[in-house]
């Protein structure tokens, strides 16, 4: 079985700013690799700038964007062209054939109808060969052209290389930052004079310049043209250095079979037997997505050593970094997942995340690029939790972790895209008070298992006396849940709940969500919960209630109806928003509390309902590998619903057979409702 074959890159893609579907993007790269690309087909819409059905191209986007909410940084654009030269947009773009385009993890391929030329790539780590060939004899062009920010281009002739950097990015904190491109030309296969430059739509003869609308054509003088490219974010002589230890000596054919190797190696880490065809391509779409993000953020010096440029002073250092990854989001599934299938990978990333204290003094919250504090809490709490319970993290890493999680649980940021918005608000009072920070309730409830997080690491490292505190302070959802509703309500610095109180009103004190998807995020104590609500049939009545009631909203919290609200209601499994994260353990309630055949039912309605492998294929944002990865869960059947604890709650196998490594699991088979990790590898 060839099981690139099975994906569909653009599963996802077909969304819009009003209503995601996924808001993916079809990134032909290496799993995790630093340089990715995707077809544009819409400038005007930076951050949105690829839609399934458009039958316009601008180019082919080296990119870096995780999310369209997060937009790109270190972008570049390469476009085939002669006769009518386009600069921006609206003049460059060409007609071509959408059913026609070949898209895979490993391999690209379209026609520009415009040029009628062929365009073909196949990604490595740090760039790409790309085969260009145009049908027609004459003046051909590569055009190599800007998204947003300050571009500098120069051919140097002698070399055939043409040397291009920009400063892009479009969030959080990136000091002294650039992208890097070396781009290789054969020997004899440019013609120099030819060359152009462009400011926008304006054209002239050169080799060199720069501008935030400036591009350069590099005139070819064959049909046919192999180029090879790479970045760095360190300097031009590191791009060359990456150019060559990663593609001198291999022809596109080569690299192409070494892209597919790689890629068929990481789909058949699960091997499936599917219930039907599209749970086959759905799983296998959603493996695709898994091994995309965190992206490679380091680079090999010429001796050898991985060093990596760092976005909070500007400098290089030793070591390895990844980047693009939110940990609000990926801390429920993805690194869970790769303790399963990334072993060797999750152990390089988890101290990557760590050292990030060292050279920041926080612990990351949402890297792209650099810091951009995007949501709130520190959910990586929950990461480096986990990769402790189950053996990923030496002792002294453990323990610098152990310093930065212990600081951001007591000190208020100086910006509010570090550490805990709320900390010493939380310290003070045993909640976070509304009327001090916004989204109060989730500060609280993040917090309180952010707490439990750093008393699971303390246990590990004998550290008895910070355990003991932070046991405490893990039980401090407590003070802020109302029994007469029977939900999580934000109080203000006197300790009284606010009085204009609605299960169904959106923001506000609660993040993305209403009091109903966010009240239940205990995962560190759920037996705790249920006391609150008077014992374990109370709390599951609850979440009977919760898929009963009709996903009605109120939007007063946001002032306007954000996607995750229609999304809710689009979907229609009551109050249960498995488009977004805050929900995604809800239907796992059932099982954490021993009763297996309702979270069964339910995950099972919605892996068959709301995803697919089709264009459309999620229910919500993707995130990262987050939903795509739910998805994976729910299939096979347990889900890992308190990161941190070395287990996963069961639920129901809907494939027929799954085979993770070597070995063959069989969720059903588990007599109890918790599966250990160690059983499952």
């Amino acid at each position: 079985m060839k099981y690139c074959e099975l994906v569909n890159t653009k599963q996802g893609s077909k969304s819009t700013h009003r209503y995601s579907n996924g808001n993916t993007l079809p990134l032909v790269q290496r799993p995790f690799g630093m340089a990715a690309f995707a077809p544009q087909t819409e400038e005007h819409s930076i951050r949105w700038y690829y839609h399934p059905d458009s039958h316009s191209l601008e180019g082919i986007r080296l990119t870096h964007q995780p999310s369209p909410w997060i937009a790109d940084y270190g972008a570049f654009v390469f476009i085939p062209q002669n006769d009518m030269m386009g600069g921006e947009g609206e003049e460059r773009w060409s007609g071509f054939r959408p059913k026609e385009a070949i898209l895979t993890p490993y391999y690209l391929k379209t026609r520009f109808l415009r040029s009628r030329c062929d365009f073909e790539l196949t990604p490595t780590e740090r760039g790409a060969s790309a085969l260009i060939s145009f049908s027609d004899e004459g003046k051909n062009y590569l055009s190599v052209l800007p998204v947003t920010g300050n571009y500098t281009y120069r051919f140097d002739e002698k070399k055939n290389m043409l040397f291009a950097s920009t400063d892009m990015h479009m969030s959080g904190e990136a000091v002294k930052f650039r992208t890097y491109l070396a781009v290789q030309f054969p020997e004899g296969s440019v013609d120099a004079a030819e060359t152009l430059i462009s400011s926008g739509n304006n054209f002239k003869s050169g080799s060199k310049t720069r501008g935030k609308k400036a591009g350069i054509h590099i005139c070819l003088k064959n049909k046919v043209t192999e180029i090879k490219l790479a970045i760095s974010y360190i300097s031009f002589d590191q791009a060359v250095l990456n150019l060559k230890s990663e593609l001198d000596g291999k022809d596109f054919s080569s690299l192409k079979a070494e892209a597919e190797e790689i890629w068929e190696d990481y789909l058949s880490r699960i091997k499936i037997e599917a219930a039907d065809e599209k749970q086959l391509r759905t799983f296998y779409s959603c493996m695709y997505r898994a091994f995309l993000y965190p992206h490679k953020c380091y680079e090999y010096d010429k001796s050898g050593k991985a060093v990596h440029y760092c976005p909070h002073d500007g400098k290089t250092y030793d070591g390895v970094r990844y980047t693009d990854n939110g940990f609000w989001d990926t801390y429920r599934t993805v690194y869970p997942f790769f303790a399963l299938v990334a072993k060797e990978e999750l152990r390089e990333m988890l101290t990557a995340f760590i050292y990030e204290y060292k050279e920041s003094g926080w612990l990351p919250r949402w890297l792209s690029i650099g810091e951009c504090g995007c949501m709130p809490s520190t959910l990586v709490d929950a990461v480096i939790a986990d990769g402790a319970a189950k053996g990923f993290i030496d002792e002294p890493t453990l323990r610098v972790a152990l310093e930065g999680m212990l600081k951001h649980s007591v000190t208020n940021p100086p910006e509010s895209r570090f550490g805990r918005n709320g900390a010493e608000s939380y310290c003070k009072y045993g909640y976070v008070p509304y009327d001090e920070q916004k989204e109060s309730v989730n500060l609280t409830l993040d917090a309180a298992y952010g707490d439990w997080c750093i008393a699971e690491i303390a246990k590990i490292l004998g550290e008895d006396k910070i355990e003991k505190e932070y046991r405490k302070r893990a039980t401090y959802y407590k003070n802020i849940f109302d029994p007469e509703t029977g939900f999580m309500r934000p109080k203000d610095k006197k300790g009284n709940f606010r009085p204009d109180f609605s299960p169904i009103m959106w923001g506000r004190d609660y993040t993305e969500g209403s009091a109903w998807q966010n009240s239940f995020a205990v995962p560190h104590d759920i037996e705790g919960l249920a006391e609150l609500y008077g014992g374990k049939d109370k709390l599951i009545a609850k979440i009977d209630e919760l898929f009963a009631t009709e996903p009605d909203y109120l939007i007063r919290g946001y002032n306007c109806e954000i996607h995750e609200i229609t999304e809710l209601a689009a979907i229609d499994f009551g109050q249960c928003a498995i488009s977004n994260q805050p929900s995604f353990h809800i239907p796992y309630i059932y099982s954490a509390l021993g009763c297996v055949e309702k979270s069964a039912y339910w995950v099972e309605r919605l892996c068959k309902e709301a995803f697919s492998y089709e264009d459309d294929g999620f229910p919500g944002d993707e995130d990262n590998g987050t939903t795509a990865i739910w998805y994976i869960f729910g299939v096979l059947g347990f889900y890992p619903f308190c990161p941190g604890k070395p287990e996963y709650v069961k639920g129901k196998k809907q494939v027929i057979k799954a085979i993770i490594g070597e070995k063959e699991i069989d969720a059903d088979k588990f007599d109890s409702n918790i599966i250990n990790y160690k059983d499952l590898i």
